[in-house]
């Protein structure tokens, strides 16, 4: 008598490895697409998307709703739900912004993700975590923000932080510090053509933000505006022992990126690490506010 087969469904799902290795997954997971994913593995594995949704521990039409662009995956604890049921590779794991596999290999010990829980949410971009970086900042007492202009965050009138600083006389409430590139700097040119602008379009939108911190200055707001020379990699805003980080790159603006929040924990080295960072760029910077 033969054996019962275990339904399709219910088999482990196992990926093509050239398949982690194709420019458009890699993309896909440095993006956080997981719908790209889900619609490659289909494409290189021939999975369906019940199967899919059993692996990652999802229902039929979540999965779908992913794959249809309905619906995007911001949780971490989902990202390595996916990453387990797919059987990612640790770089492809990577990508995602997850740690190594919590399998051991070789006699090398893997610490879990938990242990580190200082990323407490991924946003797929900052307008996702807008309303969540706002409310903390109205409720913190200082806040540091390391940009590159800053209009987008602090210099216009409909920028994202701007109606979150109290305008009391004397400055008191909250200590505001803001990081900008240098419009003097050779980094100014460089990050105008990663993005595909002039070097005296971006240095003069720096000014500008200068000039409209100065005015949060005369209406009483405790604001203090440097200039760094370096060229831009992280983009910070920190209230308090909060922090939503993302990051600019080739063709990439800061805010169009993935945003991380960060929590400040006893044993955690992101939020420490991009504080004392924060510190030594102001040590070096010049004050302009």
């Amino acid at each position: 008598m033969g054996g019962t087969e275990m339904p399709t469904a219910l088999l482990p799902i196992d990926l093509p490895e050239r398949l982690w290795e194709l420019a458009e997954v890699r993309q896909a997971l440095r993006a956080r697409d997981i719908g790209t994913v889900f619609r490659y593995a289909q494409r290189y594995a021939g999975v369906s998307q019940a199967r899919i949704a059993t692996a990652v521990d999802m229902t039929q039409a979540r999965v779908n709703e992913i794959i249809n662009g309905r619906r995007e995956v911001t949780r971490l604890d989902v990202y390595e739900r996916i990453a387990e049921g797919l059987r990612m590779p640790d770089g492809a794991r990577h990508m995602l912004g997850l740690a190594a596999s919590r399998e051991k290999s070789a006699g090398e010990a893997v610490s879990d993700l938990a242990a580190f829980p200082e990323v407490v949410r991924v946003y797929p971009a900052q307008a996702s975590a807008a309303g969540e970086i706002q409310q903390q900042v109205r409720a913190a007492a200082n806040l540091d923000v390391l940009a590159v202009r800053g209009l987008g965050i602090i210099g216009l009138n409909d920028s994202l932080l701007r109606a979150c600083l109290p305008r009391v006389q004397g400055g008191s409430g909250l200590r505001v510090r803001v990081l900008l590139l240098d419009p003097e700097s050779s980094a100014i040119a460089q990050r105008a053509a990663e993005i595909g602008e002039s070097a005296q379009s971006l240095a003069d939108g720096v000014r500008f933000a200068e000039a409209r911190l100065r005015e949060l200055v005369a209406d009483g707001c405790d604001v203090q505006a440097y200039r760094y020379r370096m060229l831009p990699t992280w983009r910070v805003i920190r209230a308090d022992s909060t922090m939503f980080v993302g990051a600019f790159d080739v063709g990439w603006e800061g805010h169009e990126s993935a945003t991380y929040k960060i929590m400040e924990t006893s044993q955690g080295p992101l939020f420490r690490g991009f504080r004392r960072m924060f510190e030594a760029i102001v040590n070096e910077a010049e004050r302009t506010v």
